[in-house]
């Protein structure tokens, strides 16, 4: 007995797409002597399809493609993940497809609706196993978070599965695989069945899917490990009731998964939404920077084009960094002088702020001038602009609306100013691509004379750890305070962190790599007085 898992990029709804995808992983799969091909959960138009479930007719295209497909594949059994409306219910399922035919539909029994997931909008509980045999083994099925909890995968075991066949869309954070190992191992203890996970691979807007698919064995070790990250076949054998051991890809941690995880964001991001290439501003700090080499990694360099523009503030070694940056890079590169268009804007402004001092004003209005040029490039190219602001910026509000707020796409809004260190310093490991001033100067937005972030922020060392407490681990005040931080810090933090919810609701979408970002998971009201542990 083989069987196949197919760790495939979906497109979400592109269901004549998906479909002829999954049917060359089949051919693929059989080929190789499989007897059954595992796809990810909604293989059949992606995940999450998020309100287009509440459409009637996104289910009655979804059934019509599903028995296209079912006609198609032959051979070989097809478990294959799709939306199921039975009368007016609505379910998260899996199917086996068999000799042209639908034989069996499994209904997902436990619906997350935390962090990224809202599944019981949308779904009903499924109650029931699903169990099939073929070659005289039985086979039961779950779906990604049925294997989270410990019911659905007894059930199965109880209606007599020898197997586990397990459907995932588990979208990527930090070290999130090592939570997988560990939680699979339990319900392993638990039920001592082999089980096959077979995760989604792709970005879906904020979302990136690793796969990183892998086979357990009944006792919990390790037998297949799929790569991360990329699309992949795998063919497991089963002899004399064991599973044969197979390949254990590499699977990157730390910095090097978060950077592939950005790269694979921006190119789906940027192909499957059909943009010709991407439009960045090019400041000569550090975030505009890891931008930039991410965005070549992730399309090439004939996709990106970077645009400097120099303010009256502008430090000289901004913009010769940036020049050497893209000579080492080759990406296409103009230099646009605000000054003048800023000068205007004070002359037509000075009969409202006369006898004003100049504050943040006039610095606001020279990331509003960037914005709007780099705004008209997209509008004539077709090209999007990629926002540059990081996490911590997007915690405290150090952003501009309309100005470098202003885009399509923020690569770094979950990447925090110590990770951006990190995963620049990474990056030149693999080739230098940043110029090493870069790193190593005081970051600073450049918009008054001799400014850093400092200034008005704390270090971002504390800035981050206080933000990481309150954000990603939900922590109180005082919590965060007993952790070693000063009253004042923290007070200071998630204060600035409170103000700039309306700032951050205006954001554009940005990829997820913590636990917790500034996106599907992030849910506060902009209007409030509660005052939180003060």
């Amino acid at each position: 007995m083989k069987i196949a898992i197919a760790q495939i990029n979906c497109l979400l709804g592109d269901l004549a797409g998906n479909s002829a995808k999954i049917a060359n992983f089949a051919r693929d799969a059989k080929k190789h002597g499989a007897d059954i091909l595992l796809t990810p959960e909604m293989s059949l138009c992606g995940y999450p399809p998020e309100d287009l479930l509440l459409r009637d007719g996104f289910y009655r295209e979804c059934d019509l493609a599903l028995a296209e497909l079912a006609e198609q594949v032959q051979g070989i059994v097809l478990i294959i993940g799709h939306p199921h409306q039975v009368g007016g219910n609505r379910f998260n399922a899996a199917s086996v497809l068999r000799d042209g035919k639908v034989v069996a539909t499994y209904h997902k029994h436990e619906l997350p609706n935390h962090s990224v997931f809202d599944e019981k909008r949308y779904f009903e509980h499924g109650q029931e196993a699903c169990v099939f045999e073929l070659g005289g083994i039985k086979f039961g099925i779950n779906i990604c978070a049925d294997i989270w909890e410990d019911q659905a995968a007894a059930r199965a075991r109880e209606a007599g599965a020898e197997v586990l066949l397990v459907l995932n869309a588990s979208p990527y954070h930090f070290d999130k695989q090592a939570t997988r190992h560990e939680t699979l191992r339990e319900r392993i203890e638990e039920i001592a069945l082999p089980i096959f996970y077979a995760n989604m691979v792709g970005g879906q807007d904020e979302l990136v899917f690793d796969g990183a698919s892998f086979v357990m064995d009944e006792q919990g070790e390790l037998t297949h490990q799929l790569p991360a990250f990329e699309e992949a076949l795998e063919v497991v054998e089963i002899k004399d009731g064991k599973l044969v051991k197979g390949r254990l890809a590499k699977v990157e941690k730390d910095e090097a998964s978060i950077y592939r995880a950005l790269c694979l964001g921006v190119r789906d991001y940027i192909q499957k939404n059909r943009f010709p290439g991407i439009l960045l501003g090019l400041s000569g700090g550090i975030d505009s920077a890891l931008t930039l080499a991410v965005a070549v990694d992730a399309l090439g360099v004939d996709k990106v084009r970077a645009v400097m523009m120099p303010s009256p503030y502008t430090a000289q070694m901004s913009i010769d960094d940036s020049r050497e940056m893209v000579k080492i890079l080759g990406v296409r590169y103009e230099e646009l002088d605000i000054l003048p268009t800023f000068t205007a804007l004070l002359d037509t402004l000075s009969p409202v702020f006369k006898g004003l001092s100049a504050d943040t004003t006039e610095e606001n209005l020279q990331a509003r001038i960037r914005g709007t040029l780099l705004m008209a490039m997209s509008n004539k190219t077709g090209s999007l602009v990629l926002t540059t602001g990081n996490k911590s910026e997007m915690t405290t509000g150090y952003c501009t609306l309309y100005g470098d707020m202003a885009g399509g796409f923020a690569v770094l809004k979950d990447v925090s100013k110590t990770w951006v260190y990190r995963l620049s310093n990474y990056r030149n490991t693999l080739g230098r691509v940043i110029p090493e001033r870069i790193i190593t100067r005081p970051p600073s937005a450049e918009l008054k004379p001799d400014q850093t972030d400092q200034d008005s922020l704390p270090p971002y060392d504390v800035l981050d750890a206080i933000m990481s407490c309150y954000v990603e681990k939900n922590m109180s005040i005082p919590q965060i305070v007993k952790e070693g931080f000063s009253q004042a810090d923290v007070h200071r933090v998630v204060k600035l962190i409170r103000i700039n919810e309306y700032k951050r609701r205006q954001a554009p979408v940005g990829i997820r790599i913590t636990d917790r970002s500034f996106g599907k998971d992030w849910r506060y009201p902009i209007t409030a007085r509660y005052q939180d542990d003060f």
